[in-house]
């Protein structure tokens, strides 16, 4: 798969894009390192060992966003999400004010936090 997602990162028009994008994948790899890549839903993602999607990242014509692959986790988070348009499952962000390092950290901490509550 990491071909795949390499092929899609390579291929977007924008290059700020690609490199906001490719910046995101380095810290989700860091953070999800027993993780596989995979593309889900036609966009780049993370799957965990049990089979879960952990995250996911895509770019479209004015923005880039970010999805936790759960409806309860941009909810916890209201200050955080405040200077980004959000809905109840995606976050979305430019490669201008891309979302900070330490707010993806947390995303990530409560969706594997969700993951091994439910089991999966």
């Amino acid at each position: 798969m990491l071909r795949e997602v390499d092929a899609y990162l390579a291929n977007l028009a924008r290059a700020d894009h690609r490199a906001a994008l490719t910046a995101l994948r380095q810290q989700l790899r860091a953070l999800l390192p027993d993780h596989t890549e995979v593309i889900s839903y036609q966009m780049p993602g993370f799957r965990a060992p049990s089979g879960a999607m952990t995250a996911g990242y895509a770019s479209f014509a004015r923005h880039c966003g970010y999805y936790p692959h759960s409806g309860q986790i941009i909810a916890q988070f209201p200050a955080e999400c405040a200077p980004f348009k959000s809905t109840k499952g995606a976050l979305q962000f430019t490669p201008e004010h891309p979302l900070p390092a330490e707010f993806v950290a947390k995303l990530v901490a409560a969706r594997l936090s969700e993951i091994a509550m439910r089991g999966r």
